[in-house]
């Protein structure tokens, strides 16, 4: 074979392992939080970063700045591949181990909660970029002090109240069933969002109060101040928020109906956790992840794939002609 011939081949044979390249590196981030019980982080974010009204809220403000708020969808492991107790240290739960939310963390009895009571109960997991996986929810065991720091140990691992694999995403949230057992006062309920697809878990803390139980209300240990009752933020909230986020949000890179919420009008999307270009906003309100760039990035790189099958086609029937013709 002529060296140009030769050389052509090369370069069409290196193109295509690019291409299939391109069409695996599509975006590959979810993100979300609970969203009832809402979690820490959403009921702080929901009071306002930069002017929380509850005394919990305002500490964490204190202690890990307003970004931590904004960033309300991203307490994440990107490895964590189930590894959750082994990654994330004790009295860190609710951050995740990550220093950004470090202010999640906080030993307090006040943070504003839930109202439940034992029996059935339907979760819903506020999701911004829908994906595959199991959600495990698990609730603090019986004696729980919640002026503590949440530990593994706190937890009633072997009995997770709500269990859901592959939910469907509709309405911008996971809405999955689960059973509260007994239990009185002040409990924590522990998120943790596992995709299958990807090593990538998210994880929240949601406060909830039983009632019934010494300091009845959530108020601190011996105090008489009950904390505020937890409240989500607001598509309209989310939204006045998105320009402040450092989190992607949009491009789940999953194509499968039967897991993705319903997208709307597409949205670029930033490589995962990305930090967003000054003056960029990424609507947030749309809760189900837009698939536009998904496409797009598909699109592009079968095309190149098979653009380049073409060419290798050619230079093969070119090479065969001109074999013939030497005869």
């Amino acid at each position: 074979m002529p060296a140009r011939r030769k050389a052509a081949a090369v370069a069409v044979l290196g193109l295509s392992p690019l291409a299939l390249t391109a069409l695996a590196a599509g975006p590959a981030s979810a993100h979300g939080s609970m969203g009832d019980p809402v979690s820490r982080v959403s009921q702080c974010y929901a009071e306002g970063p930069e002017s929380p009204k509850s005394a919990a809220c305002k500490a964490a403000v204190a202690a890990g700045g307003t970004q931590a708020l904004y960033d309300w969808n991203g307490i994440r492991i990107g490895d964590a591949a189930g590894r959750h107790q082994e990654l994330i240290p004790d009295g860190k739960l609710c951050s995740a181990g990550n220093e950004e939310f470090k202010g999640l963390d906080l030993a307090r009895a006040d943070w504003p909660a839930t109202s439940v009571r034992s029996g059935s109960y339907t979760f819903k997991y506020r999701v911004t970029a829908p994906h595959k996986g199991t959600f495990k929810v698990y609730l603090t065991k019986p004696g729980h002090d919640p002026a503590k720091a949440p530990a593994w140990s706190d937890l009633d691992l072997a009995h997770p109240v709500a269990t859901a694999t592959d939910p469907v995403a509709a309405g911008g949230f996971y809405t999955f069933s689960g059973t509260l057992p007994e239990r009185t006062g002040k409990q924590l309920l522990y998120a943790v969002w596992q995709r299958s697809d990807s090593p990538e878990a998210f994880y929240a803390c949601s406060d909830v109060d039983f009632g019934g139980g010494s300091g009845e209300g959530g108020g601190p240990a011996g105090g008489t101040t009950p904390a505020p009752s937890a409240s989500a933020p607001s598509d309209e909230q989310i939204a006045d928020g998105a320009d402040k986020s450092t989190i992607e949000h949009h491009g789940h890179g999953d194509d499968d109906a039967s897991t993705s919420a319903k997208p709307s009008a597409a949205v670029p999307a930033a490589p995962a956790d990305e930090p967003k270009a000054a003056g960029t906003s990424r609507n947030l309100a749309e809760t189900g992840a837009s698939t536009g760039t998904s496409y797009v990035a598909i699109g592009g790189a079968a095309a190149l794939a098979l653009g380049s099958a073409a060419l290798f086609l050619s230079v093969r029937r070119r090479a065969a002609g001109g074999g013939r013709h030497g005869r």
